[in-house]
Order: structure tokens, then C-alpha cells, then sequence
């Protein structure tokens, strides 16, 4: 880490961090003292939370538990669950190639990935109702009460389980009281434009009470798309949320909920890294480099940056990504809708001795997306944006819970039941572009011994003398290399262009689940000072899986029928090979077309908490808990997993219905240990946790260029004596083993767990006065990989393409986060008005941002910075402000990746193992940049 991080984080430590929720216009508390043990009721200033199903004062509560308010949010500048980042140092939200289904990670753990069969590690709920993935988070949240953030498993309190943690969002409720309404204009750079607005109040005197929030946001994309001369990554969204509150008497309440959102946006784009390591000479500038060098091969060139270059891409595309410029190919677009709406019905009830929660929702979340799937100008891959390839979540869920207490309060009881029924729908129309056939044949020409052949401007990419001499035309005098397969070869290079703008015509995958559980949460006060907590719960989880295949790529049958007798021939297999994938890569292949396979899978456990507290006196609490925690198991939504595309479906008796259960996998399991101390000292509260979270089954979903990978992530109790790090590439490497895939296998019985994250996490807050609210965070999580892994429970091998993960830092799991925040409202002499000044900070360790681990995905430490000042009226009845946003403009990425089918030819310069990219290129989805603007509001 340099050093102008290192003093950030050090003045964040000097300073503060936000992660608690108490409101800057609260006075400090004075309380009377109490004797020990004893509860004191809440005063001003507490935070009062329903992490445990029930209202209590944060600092009594044992377990991990932040709340960030609504006016926290506000200074900060929040507008979805991203921007928690800054005010909750274990959290890590991120969105990579769709909004659809961004990520959210606690302690380093989360779900990786776009892959809609994977559900989150990481759960949210809004008013106490489940989304079914944590990225429709990322749609606006309106008015909000305050945020919960919920750290390690959950089952025994919420309605669905989560194996890492949980963020709950509780909107405003109506006012019963009085009418009151706000709004607000925002502008700034990038043209942002955002308003919003609210009104609430009763409906006569009969306990009916109304709200309605309401938002509109435009703003200009981060990304130039040169070649279209459009703005990509924009924003453009209405949101409208109502509610009707009834509360006849003081033992009814009844709360309805409907919300709407809509977006019709451009996402996302993505860069390339101008990190194409080549260890003998550093960080190359590839574009520089040509392809041949006095005739033969450059070792030191990358086959496919010459390639890229030649078919079109500009070599500035190559260098400096922080430029934002994209080049998309003409045509194609990355313009996407969704739609978000849904309805629920709260009812609390007390029955005297007991009080029934019930939380009925239905949800239907709909979203498509187009795209540039190469990311680069060159049309090699794409999505059409006619609405054919997108996301479809319906869901019905149910929550019943019934709690009271007993023997004169010593024992706090909660019951509940919940259920779930879920429609998932997913196209996909992912399609090989118009240039796709010449960047297969130059990439492999340019890649081999060939390369002396080389011209991207005629048929095959291969020059007419090299033509001749290669079909065997020119034999005896010039015979071919590839003797008398050599018009069989040259046949499959012609026919690797029949494949332009072939592809998927529509794939459809249809996914029911459905989710039964029951669950209880207990509280004994074994003594004053001394309580026990016991939570079970058990979960049967349904899943229903079908799928339909669109496809009319006719050419992969003909590659197939054509080159796989040339398979048996050593000198020529690899060629062969690699025209039938190519030609059939993510198994694209006519051979699909109609076909439909189905799945079904059942499983159920028991998962609990159990956790000692004791609190000696009113200001300290200690507890030490353990939790177990599940994620269910279900299936890659994902055609190319089901097998090699090499081989045709016919190979195998039963076609494709037979290979269905490769698209399996495992559910999550997570053993969870904490200890941890809360103290509160007048103005000063500080908390301190310890953590140890053991991964079973950790579900990984990764994108190795070609396809996407989802292993679940168990260790070996034996050594493997290296068969998990082996590679099948790179034949000039010390570790080459043609046989990796099959090596690193490991007896069932020897399984154990594969993932371990465990650190301190310390929270701290100071009021020295009623204008001035300090905070701190920090996490120091070690979240890595253990040694000697496999990819499933039963001890399957892991995929050479992970084979960087052994003992390694887990992606996206920074080992140190320091957040601090520093809140100021003085008043400006007696006239009632008020001055804000707000800053806030998020000092991240160097992390790696992609899920293979690669060393060019790397991330250097970073330091975020937002702040604010402005002037209140009196009673804050109006303000006017002025922010900014990430103030120092860091550039850094939210993820890079392997960019797709962009992985060239690796020749002795390239096979050190500490570069397993080799020739690979690599892409990046770039966060925020600054910025900026102005804002106005006002309160009746």
C-alpha cells in the first residue's frame, strides 16, 4: 500500500467511520444510573433496531449488527445499496456486466458472478420482504428509515436464509399524526438530473394513514462509445412507491406496500487492461509490437492484439483505460429495460399473550439487456437488444412469525414458518458477430507455426501462396505440413466462416423453486446479567429445472462430422481441436436446435445459532455465538457447461439429457464463530468482534474466457502434492501436466471445507456534542482459499483455470477496509438556521478483482473520499448543498476478466506460471468516476 494511503488511513482512524445510525440533530443522552444488568429503556440518540425480530436498542443486541440512517445515507449521497460502501467497512457491493444481478459481499464472501441460478450469499430484504438477488438492490430505494446490515449466516429471525449475511432496508412508514410532505432537486456533472418527492399524512380520523414517494433520475453514461458516439453506462429511471397505514387501535396495524420501478439504460461497458504481462521485459506495450519480426514469429508480440489491431481496433483501445473511451461495434448496443414492481401486506397483531407477524409479498422483476459481448470493435460475439436475452423473477412468499414471553420475562420466544415460490425465466440470444470467422482463422493462423501465412485480408486469413501450399496443391515440390489432410484442414478454416452471425436464436431456461421452512428464536435470561440465545431452523428447498435450445449453427455439425477422425493423428489434434472449438464454442451448435432437458433437485437442512451474552453493567455487553448458515444448491443456467464442445451431443448416449446433471451444484454451507464486546460511555460508543467463518461447498462462478465455470470449492484433509495448481497449457512450463483436468482428486471421505474468512472488526462513535457526530470502522478480514483444493463434495478435481485459488486471497476481499465518517451542524447565531459539513472516507488494501486470481486483475490500494456543505433553514425546513462524490477522482475497477475468446498463442516468453494469463487479454468494468453537484430541498 503507498504511503498517501496509509495516512488516509490514518486520519479516517483519527477521524471516524459511519456505520452507525444515530441522527446529528439528537442530543446526548443522559441516563440514571442503573444497577448491573439492568435494561434501561431507550433515551435519545439510541438506535433502535429488529435485527432480532424484535425492537432493540443497538448496542444490546449480540451480534454483528450495523444500522446506517436514512440522514447518513443522505450526506453520503446514497441512492442504492452501492453506496453502503462507504458506511460499513465489511461490506462490498460491486456490478459487473448487468445491474440485474450486482453483488454484495460481507467479510470478503459473496456470490460471484452473473449467473441467475446462483442466488446471494448475501441476502436483502426491503420492508422485511426477500429479492431474490441482491443486484435489484441496485434500483433506487426512495425514503428510507434506516438500513440493517447483518453480518454472518441468517435463518432464525428472517423469512429466507443467507449463508454470509443480510442487508434489510425499512422505508418510511406513513404518518398518522399530521400531513407532511418534501422534495428535493439535484444537479450535476455528467448532466445529472434527479428529483425527488413525497407527501404523507392520515386520511381523516380513522386510524388510515398515506404515503407516497416518488423519484426520477437522468444522467449521462461514464463511457464515450467512440465508435457510436453515445454515452454508455447512463442512468435513466422512475421509481413511485405508495402505502396505506391502518391502526384502528393499539393492537392492529396493517401496512400495504406497492412499488414500481422502471429503467431504460445503457450497460455496461467495459475496457481493456493495458496489462498484457510478459515477464522478461515487464508490462508490455503490445500495440507497438508486430506480428512478425524479420519474417518470423515476435516472440514478444501477442498474436491477438495484432490481430484485434488489424481487423479494425484502433491501438489507443489498448492503453489507458481510464479514459473511459469504448469502441462498440456499429450495430450492436448494450441499451437494456427493466421493470421492478410489487406488492405487500404487513399485519402485526397482538393477541394479548403473543403477537402474530404476517408478511405476505408478491414480486416480478423483469430485465433484459443487449450487448457488445467482445467489448471490442471487432464483431466477434453479441446479444441483440430486441428483448430476447434477459431475466425474468416472479415470487411469492409468505412469513408468518408468533413471539411473546414468558416465566415473568426471563424467556423472549419466537416462532415462524415461511414459504416461497419462485418462477425464474432466462433467455439468452448470445451470438458469433460478423467478424467472428476471420478473428477464429487469423487467431489461429497467427498463433502457430503458420504464421508465415498470415494475411487477415484474404479468405482463411491466409495468403494465396500459403493456401496452395497447405491444401497440398504445390505437392511434391512444396508438400504441406499437413500432408494429406491438408484440404481437410484448409476446408475447416473456410468453413470456421460460415459461422458469422450464427448462433443462439433463443435459448429458454425456466427454473421453479420453491422454499418451505420453519424456524425459532429464543432468548433465556438465565439470569440479570446473563442470557442464552437459541435459534433453529430447517429448509427444504425444490428446485424444477427445464430448458429449450434455439440454435443454427450448422457449421459446427460439419466441423465436427469432418475433423474428428483428425483427432486421432498427434500432430494434428491440436489444430483439429481447436477449429471444432472455435466452431463450436459455448456449445453453439445446430445439433441443439429444438432439443429440451430437464432436472429436478431436492434438498433440506437444519441450520441454528446459539450465543452466550452476559452484560455485567447497563454500558458493556460481551457475547461469543456460533451460527451455521445455507445458501441452497441448484443449477448453472449456462449451456456450455454441459460438456466439452469438441465432441458432438450424439457421443453420448442420451444427447444432452444425459449431461443435464453437469449443470449441478452443491448448496453453500457456512460454520460461523464470533466474540465480541460492546461498550457504550456517554457520548462514546465502541464495538469490538472476532470472526471465523468456514466455507463448505463455496459456490464459484467464473468466466475463463471461453465459458463460465461454477464449481463449489472444498479442500483435501490429504496433500494433492500440487494436482490442484497444475495447468494443461503453457507445454514449456515446469508444471505442465497434459492431464490437469484430471488430476487433485480427493476420497469423499476426506473432504472438508475450502474457504476461511476470519479477522476483527471494530465500530466506534463519538457525539462530543449535539452538532458534531464522529464515527469509525475497520475490518481486518483474512478471506482466502485453503491449500490442497477440489471442486466438489466429492472430491472431483478443480478446474486447471483455477488452479491460482490454493491458499490465495479470495477475489474482491480486501484484507483491511478503514471507513470514517465526520458530521457538523452549527448553528449560525440565533437566526435558526444551521450550517452542514459533511465528509466521509473509504481506505481499501490492495485486492484481486477477478475470481481465477490472475495477477493482472490486480487492484492497487485505493482511498474514496464524498463530502458535503450546505445551509439549513430553520427546523431544516429547507436546505441548499453542494457534494461531490468519490472527491479525489480514484480510478479503480470493479472487477476485471478474461475478455471473451480473446486468449492467444503462448510460446516460451509467455510460460512463466506467475502469469498463467499468458497471452490472454483482459477486460474491466471501471467504477465511478468524480462527481459532482448541487442540491436543493425542502420539508412541509
Amino acid at each position: 500500500m503507498n504511503k498517501s494511503v496509509w495516512l488516509m488511513s490514518v486520519g479516517a482512524f483519527a477521524l471516524s467511520t459511519p456505520a452507525f445510525a444515530q441522527d446529528t440533530s439528537s442530543p446526548t443522552p443522559v441516563a440514571s444510573p442503573v444497577e448491573a444488568g439492568e435494561v434501561r429503556e431507550p433515551a435519545a440518540g439510541d438506535i433502535i433496531v429488529t435485527a432480532q425480530g424484535r425492537r432493540q436498542i443497538l448496542q444490546d443486541v449480540p451480534l454483528a449488527v450495523s444500522a446506517v440512517s436514512a440522514e447518513s445515507l443522505q450526506n453520503s449521497g446514497a441512492s442504492d445499496i452501492r453506496a453502503l460502501n462507504q458506511l460499513a467497512p465489511s461490506l462490498l457491493v460491486s456490478s459487473t456486466g448487468t445491474e440485474a444481478n450486482g453483488s454484495a459481499r460481507i467479510r470478503g464472501i459473496g456470490t460471484v458472478g452473473d449467473n441467475p441460478g446462483l442466488e446471494s450469499s448475501v441476502a436483502v430484504f426491503i420492508d422485511g420482504v426477500y429479492r431474490s438477488r441482491s443486484g435489484i438492490g441496485l434500483n433506487e430505494l426512495g425514503e428510507i428509515e434506516r438500513v440493517e446490515v447483518l453480518r454472518g449466516p441468517q435463518g432464525t429471525l428472517f423469512g429466507r436464509n443467507a449463508s454470509a449475511g443480510l442487508i434489510h432496508i425499512i422505508s418510511k412508514r406513513p404518518n398518522l399524526n399530521q400531513f407532511e410532505g418534501f422534495g428535493a432537486l439535484t444537479y450535476g456533472n455528467y448532466d445529472h438530473v434527479r428529483a425527488d418527492a413525497g407527501v404523507t399524512g392520515p386520511i381523516g380520523e380513522t386510524g388510515l394513514g398515506f404515503r407516497l414517494d416518488g423519484v426520477y433520475v437522468r444522467r449521462d453514461g461514464f463511457y464515450n462509445d467512440v465508435n457510436n458516439d453515445i454515452d454508455v453506462n447512463n442512468r435513466n429511471r422512475l421509481f413511485v412507491r405508495g402505502q396505506l397505514l391502518y391502526e384502528p387501535n393499539d393492537a392492529l396495524s396493517l401496512r400495504l406496500i406497492g412499488d414500481y420501478t422502471w429503467r431504460n439504460e445503457r450497460c455496461c461497458g467495459a475496457v481493456y487492461l493495458d496489462r498484457q504481462f510478459n515477464p522478461l521485459i515487464g508490462n508490455l506495450n503490445e500495440p507497438a509490437n508486430p506480428l512478425l519480426v524479420g519474417g518470423a514469429p515476435n516472440p514478444n508480440g501477442n498474436n491477438i492484439i495484432n490481430v484485434l489491431r488489424d481487423l479494425g481496433t484502433p491501438a489507443v483501445a489498448f492503453t489507458n483505460p481510464f479514459s473511459r473511451n469504448i469502441y462498440v461495434t456499429p450495430g450492436r448496443s448494450y441499451d437494456g429495460k427493466t421493470t421492478d414492481k410489487g406488492i405487500s401486506l404487513e399485519a402485526n397483531w397482538d393477541l394479548g399473550g403473543a403477537a402474530l407477524t404476517s408478511i405476505t409479498a408478491y414480486r416480478d422483476y423483469d430485465s433484459w439487456q443487449g450487448s457488445d459481448t467482445d467489448y471490442s470493435p471487432v464483431d466477434i460475439l453479441y446479444r441483440a437488444a430486441d428483448g430476447n436475452s434477459g431475466r425474468r423473477f416472479q415470487t411469492f412468499s409468505q412469513e408468518l412469525r408468533l413471539q411473546g414471553s414468558v416465566f415473568a420475562d426471563r424467556l423472549d420466544w419466537l416462532v415462524g414458518a415461511y414459504f416461497s415460490n419462485e418462477d425464474l425465466t432466462t433467455r439468452d440470444n448470445l451470438r458469433f458477430g460478423a467478424n467472428y470467422g476471420r478473428f477464429a482463422t487469423c487467431r489461429l493462423i497467427s498463433g502457430s507455426g503458420l504464421a508465415g501465412f498470415y494475411d487477415p485480408t484474404s479468405p482463411g486469413c491466409i495468403t494465396p501462396t500459403g493456401r496452395a501450399v497447405l491444401s497440398n496443391a504445390l505437392a511434391p515440390a512444396v508438400p504441406s505440413p499437413f500432408g494429406p489432410a491438408g484440404p481437410a484442414i484448409v476446408a475447416g478454416l473456410d468453413r470456421l466462416n460460415s459461422v458469422n452471425d450464427r448462433g443462439t436464436t433463443i435459448d429458454l431456461y425456466e427454473q421453479n423453486s420453491r422454499n418451505f421452512a420453519v424456524f425459532t428464536h429464543n432468548i433465556f435470561h438465565l439470569t440479570d446479567t446473563l442470557s442464552l440465545t437459541g435459534g433453529l431452523r430447517y429448509t427444504r428447498e425444490r428446485k424444477r429445472f427445464n430448458a429449450t435450445f434455439g440454435n443454427d449453427n450448422t457449421a459446427c455439425v460439419a466441423q465436427q462430422q469432418a475433423l474428428l477422425p483428425l483427432l486421432a493423428n498427434p500432430g494434428l489434434a491440436a489444430l483439429a481441436g481447436g477449429l471444432i472449438g472455435l466452431t463450436c464454442q459455448g456449445n453453439s451448435t445446430a445439433e441443439l436446435n429444438g432439443v429440451s432437458i430437464n432436472d429436478r433437485r431436492s434438498e433440506s437442512e437444519f441450520t441454528g445459532t446459539g450465543v452466550v451474552s452476559w452484560k455485567p453493567n447497563r454500558d458493556l455487553l460481551l457475547y461469543a455465538s456460533y451460527s451455521r448458515g445455507y445458501k441452497a444448491g441448484g443449477f448453472n443456467l449456462d449451456r456450455s457447461a454441459l460438456k466439452s464442445p469438441i465432441l458432438p451431443f450424439a457421443s453420448t448416449p442420451g444427447g444432452a439429457q444425459a449431461l443435464v446433471g453437469n449443470l449441478q451444484f452443491d448448496p453453500e454451507i457456512n460454520t460461523a464463530y464470533e466474540i465480541g464486546m460492546k461498550l457504550t460511555q456517554g457520548a462514546v460508543t465502541f464495538n469490538a468482534i472476532a470472526f471465523r467463518q468456514q466455507f463448505r461447498n463455496f459456490q464459484l462462478n467464473t468466466f475463463d474466457g471461453t465459458v463460465f465455470l461454477v464449481q463449489t470449492i472444498n479442500a483435501c484433509r490429504d496433500n494433492l502434492g500440487g494436482g490442484d495448481r497444475d495447468q494443461s497449457t503453457f507445454p514449456t512450463a515446469g508444471n505442465f501436466n497434459p492431464n490437469a483436468a484430471a488430476t487433485g482428486r480427493c476420497s469423499p471421505d476426506r473432504v472438508t471445507h475450502g474457504v476461511v474468512s476470519q479477522g476483527i472488526e471494530l465500530e466506534a462513535s463519538v457525539r462530543p456534542s449535539r452538532e458534531v457526530m464522529m464515527t469509525l470502522g475497520a475490518t481486518f478480514a483474512d478471506t482466502k482459499y485453503r491449500d490442497n483444493l477440489v471442486g466438489n463434495s466429492s472430491g472431483a478435481p478443480l478446474s486447471p483455470a483455477l488452479r491460482l485459488l490454493p491458499g490465495n486471497n479470495m477475489s474482491n476481499a480486501p484484507e483491511m477496509v478503514v471507513t470514517g465518517s465526520f458530521a457538523y451542524t452549527p448553528p449560525i447565531g440565533n437566526t435558526g438556521l444551521s450550517g452542514l459539513f459533511y465528509i466521509d472516507a473509504r481506505v481499501t488494501s490492495d485486492y484481486n478483482t477477478g475470481s481465477d486470481l490472475f495477477p493482472q486483475k490486480e487492484q492497487d490500494s485505493y482511498a474514496l473520499v464524498n463530502g458535503r456543505i450546505g445551509i439549513r433553514g430553520p427546523e431544516e425546513r429547507w436546505s441548499l448543498e453542494l457534494w461531490g462524490q468519490n472527491l479525489f477522482n480514484q480510478n479503480y475497477t470493479q472487477v476485471a476478466f478474461n475478455s471473451p475468446f480473446q486468449a492467444g498463442a503462448s510460446t516460451a516468453p509467455f510460460t512463466d506460471p506467475q502469469f498463467p494469463g499468458g497471452r490472454q487479454i483482459f477486460s474491466a468494468f471501471l467504477a465511478e468516476p468524480r462527481t459532482f453537484g448541487i442540491t436543493g430541498r425542502v420539508r412541509f
